[in-house]
């Protein structure tokens, strides 16, 4: 059985963040995000690869080259996780308010 890999093993390992912040803007060639990195193209590569395989990036040949552009809307799968966690902050952060309220009013 082939196990997928998903969009939070894409973002687990720093480089691969960072490759993504890369290509948020444009599409790359793996040459040209090696270059930004002190590791090998192989090592660049990998990394290219598993992004693809948990659908973050996209391939799109040009003429003899390959570019690789993020595919956005995969990394809403992120937000929309996160945001459970958002609610919860926003209800402790209200209440560390409201205590805080409360005891400055007290002191007076």
């Amino acid at each position: 059985m082939e196990t997928r890999r998903d969009i939070f093993q894409a973002i687990a390992d720093p480089t691969r963040r960072a490759i993504i912040a890369l290509i948020a803007l444009q599409a790359m060639t793996p040459n040209a995000i090696a270059e930004h990195f002190d590791i090998t193209r192989q090592a660049v590569s990998k990394h290219l690869r598993i992004l693809t395989e948990c659908d973050v990036t996209r391939q799109t040949q040009k003429g003899r080259e390959i570019y690789y552009r993020l595919e956005i809307d995969k990394m809403k799968e992120i937000d929309v996780w996160l945001e459970q966690f958002r609610k919860i902050w926003d209800t402790r952060f209200n209440q560390l308010d409201e205590l805080l309220l409360t005891l400055k009013t007290n002191k007076k």
